[in-house]
């Protein structure tokens, strides 16, 4: 008795789960973002002069916009973002602040984190310090 009651609960999980999969009205949407551009070649930056980069980008979606988070590649970046939702057609942007400390050529990397697909966007700046 016990195993028929547990094959049933089984096969009424699967055809569930399996009906849900199938369904349009269960598709999980998401935001669109449209970037202004994801790559900015800085040229020569003086040496120990914080230099800020502006990311601008617009949400072409119907949905809101949610950014969860913005990691830079290293300590020497500083990154800011909206923390709101932003409505469809909003722009936004974010914006990341070098501090410049080392001289030479330079190659960072910014990852946004959203509910768009792809969740991950790489945002890159590049440069030398002179």
């Amino acid at each position: 008795m016990k195993k028929t009651v547990l094959m049933t609960l089984i096969l009424l999980a699967g055809f569930t789960f399996s009906a849900f999969q199938s369904s349009p009205n269960h598709s999980v949407e998401k935001a669109i973002i449209k970037w202004e551009n994801t790559s900015i070649e800085l040229g020569k930056i003086e040496h120990n002069k914080p230099k800020q980069i502006t990311f601008k980008f617009t949400n072409k979606g119907e949905l809101p916009l949610v950014i969860t988070r913005v990691k830079p590649s290293c300590g020497c970046t500083v990154a800011s973002y909206p923390k709101e939702p932003i409505a469809p057609g909003e722009t936004k942007e974010i914006k990341a602040t070098y501090n410049a400390s080392a001289k030479g050529a330079f190659n960072k990397v910014v990852t946004v984190y959203s509910n768009t697909d792809p969740e991950v966007q790489i945002l890159r700046f590049t440069g030398e310090v002179i």
